[in-house]
């Protein structure tokens, strides 16, 4: 604030009481038109700027990140990961037999065939 109220004096000898007002409304234009010279070349130099990325935001628009496409992708893919995974963990399907369909057996013949398999496999102790 001092260093204003010194400028002021300093004006004010120099030019004198007559020639300041005029010398302030003067500044006052000569600064309103660097603003508006300044802001015409912002808006250019954005129009420009516009011009130029145009063809840059063509090539990049099919090659944007589309969310929601990313996300029906992703259910989706779950969704298979979830039917493998119950399929592999799901029971093979018993062989119909007459025996299954009628239900005198409680065990299927593949079931029989199995455990007879593994006392074929098992080491037999010759003592």
């Amino acid at each position: 604030m001092q260093e204003l109220i010194v400028i002021f004096i300093v004006a004010l000898l120099v030019f004198g009481p007559k020639r300041l007002p005029e010398l302030g409304k003067n500044l006052g234009k000569g600064l309103a038109e660097l603003k508006k010279a300044m802001h015409g070349v912002k808006e250019q130099m954005d129009a420009e700027m516009r011009e130029i990325n145009k063809p840059i935001e063509e090539i990049k628009k099919p090659l944007s990140f589309d969310a929601e496409l990313y996300k029906k992708a992703a259910e989706l893919a779950k969704k298979d990961a979830e039917k493998i995974a119950a399929e592999e963990q799901a029971p093979a399907e018993l062989p119909r037999t007459e025996e299954t369909i009628t239900g005198k057996s409680k065990k299927p013949v593949v079931v029989e065939t199995v455990a007879a398999e593994k006392e074929e496999d098992s080491p037999k102790d010759p003592a």
